[in-house]
C-alpha cells in the first residue's frame, strides 16, 4: 500500500470523525428544541433518549455481522449519509411518529458509523505502525465543538431545527461522499491467515471483557460531564446560569487538546503509561469537582477531567485491535456496544445517587469507576504489536 494512499485514507477518515462529532453534537445539544417541536412530555423524553443508544448498540452488533460480507469502508460509506439524513429528519417533522422514526434511524445508523469508523482507524494504525488513533478522535472533538457552537447560534437566534440542520447537512453530506472515495481498510496482519497463529484467534469475550469494562467506565464519566455539569455547577456550587454552561465547553476543548497531543505521548511513553496517567488525571478531576468550594474550582475539576478521560476511549479501541489482530473488526464492533452501555448507565446512576444522597457524593461514583481502569491497564499493552504492511517504524511502542 502506497504512502500516498495511506495519507489520503487517514485524511478522509478524519473528515468522517469530524462530521460525526458535529452531527452528534447538533442532536444532543438541541434536545429541548426537539422536545418542544414534537410535544414530547418530560415523562416520555427519557424513553426517546434511551432508545437512541440502545438502537446504536443494535447497529454495532449488526455491523459485526455485516463486515463478514463487505468491508468496513463500505459500511461507513453508507452509514454516514444515513446519520446526516436522520439528523435532518429530526428537524423536519412535526409529529411524534416522525420523531420516533428519525431518532430510531439515527440510533441504528450511528451504531454502524461508530463501529466502522473505529474499525478503519484501528486497521490504519496497525498499517502505519504508530499511534494515530487519538488524532481521529481529536477530529471528532473538533466536530463536536463546531456542532455545539452552531447549536448555540441556532438557539440564540431562535432558528428552527430545520433551518439549523439543513445548511450543515447540505455541506457535510457531499463532503463525506467525496471523502469516502479514499477510505482505506488497512492491511491485515501478516499472521492473520495462519490457521492456529496468534493473529488468527477469534474474539474471546473473556479476554475482551476488561476493555469492555474500561469503555463503560469512561463513558459513565463522559456522560456525567455532559448531563450533569451544568446542573451541578448551578445548583450545588452556586454559579450563575450563564457560567453553568461553560464547563461542558471547556471539557470539549480539553478533550480536543489532549487528543491532539496524545498520539505523541503514546509514541514516547507507550499506551499503558498514557492510559494510567489519563485515569489518575480524570479521577483527580472528579475529586476536585466533588470537593469544590465554588464554581471556579469546579470548572478546574472539569478541565482536568477532559484532559484525563480523552485518551482512554481511543486507546481502548486500539488495544482491542492489538489483542485480536486477526479479528480486530469484530472486536471493535463488540467493544463499541459498551460505549452505549456507559452512556445509558452514567446519567441515571449519577441522578439517582444525587437525589438519594447528594450530588457531591454522586461525583465520587464515576471517580471510583474510572480509577478501576488502573486494574485493567495492562490490557493496553501485554503483547508485541503486529502491524505488517511494511510501514512499521523502528522502536515503535505497542499501540494496537
Amino acid at each position: 500500500m502506497t504512502d500516498a494512499r495511506l495519507r489520503h485514507g487517514r485524511a478522509s477518515l478524519a473528515v468522517s470523525f469530524f462530521a460525526q462529532g458535529m452531527a452528534f453534537a447538533l442532536l444532543v445539544t438541541r434536545i429541548p428544541a426537539i422536545q418542544d417541536r414534537y410535544g414530547i412530555s418530560d415523562g416520555l423524553l427519557p424513553v426517546f433518549l434511551a432508545a437512541v443508544p440502545i438502537l446504536a448498540g443494535i447497529g454495532s452488533v449488526g455491523t459485526e455481522q455485516l463486515i463478514k460480507r463487505v468491508r468496513p469502508s463500505v459500511v461507513l460509506r453508507f452509514a454516514q449519509p444515513a446519520v446526516l439524513l436522520a439528523l435532518l429528519g429530526a428537524g423536519a417533522g412535526d409529529r411524534m411518529w416522525q420523531a420516533g422514526l428519525a431518532l430510531g434511524a439515527f440510533g441504528l445508523s450511528v451504531g454502524a458509523l461508530d463501529a466502522s469508523m473505529n474499525m478503519l482507524g484501528v486497521s490504519l494504525q496497525r498499517t502505519y505502525g504508530r499511534s494515530i488513533m487519538l488524532g481521529f478522535h481529536a477530529s471528532y472533538s473538533l466536530g463536536g465543538i463546531g456542532g455545539a457552537s452552531l447549536a448555540w447560534v441556532g438557539a440564540h437566534w431562535h432558528l428552527s431545527l430545520l433551518v439549523s440542520y439543513l445548511p450543515v447537512v447540505a455541506v457535510l453530506l457531499p463532503v463525506c461522499l467525496v471523502a469516502s472515495r479514499w477510505y482505506v481498510d488497512g492491511d491485515a496482519p501478516a499472521d492473520a491467515a495462519v490457521g492456529e497463529g496468534a493473529g488468527a484467534k477469534p474474539v474471546v469475550f473473556r479476554l475482551l471483557l476488561p476493555l469492555c469494562l474500561v469503555m463503560s467506565f469512561a463513558y459513565i464519566g463522559d456522560s456525567t460531564v455532559s448531563n450533569w455539569s451544568a446542573k451541578y455547577l448551578q445548583d450545588t456550587l452556586g454559579s450563575s446560569e450563564q457560567l453553568s454552561t461553560v464547563p461542558y465547553n471547556v471539557y470539549m476543548v480539553t478533550t480536543l487538546l489532549g487528543r491532539a497531543a496524545g498520539d505523541f505521548g503514546v509514541r514516547r511513553f507507550g499506551a499503558v503509561a498514557v492510559v494510567r496517567f489519563g485515569t489518575v488525571l480524570a479521577a483527580a478531576g472528579f475529586a476536585v469537582v466533588a470537593a469544590a468550594p465554588g464554581p471556579w474550582v469546579g470548572m478546574a475539576g472539569f478541565t482536568l477531567l477532559g484532559f484525563g478521560l480523552c485518551v482512554i476511549v481511543p486507546q481502548t479501541f486500539a488495544a482491542a485491535g492489538r489483542l485480536f489482530p486477526g479479528a480486530s473488526d469484530a472486536a471493535v464492533a463488540r467493544l463499541n456496544i459498551f460505549n452505549y452501555v456507559g452512556f445509558l448507565v452514567g446519567s441515571p446512576l449519577v441522578g439517582a445517587i444525587g437525589d438519594a444522597w447528594s450530588y457531591r457524593g454522586a461525583m465520587l461514583v464515576p471517580m471510583v469507576l474510572v480509577l478501576l481502569t488502573l486494574v485493567y491497564a495492562r490490557s493496553f499493552g501485554t503483547e508485541a504489536a503486529r502491524y505488517g504492511g511494511g510501514h512499521e517504524r523502528p522502536r515503535t511502542v505497542d499501540v494496537g
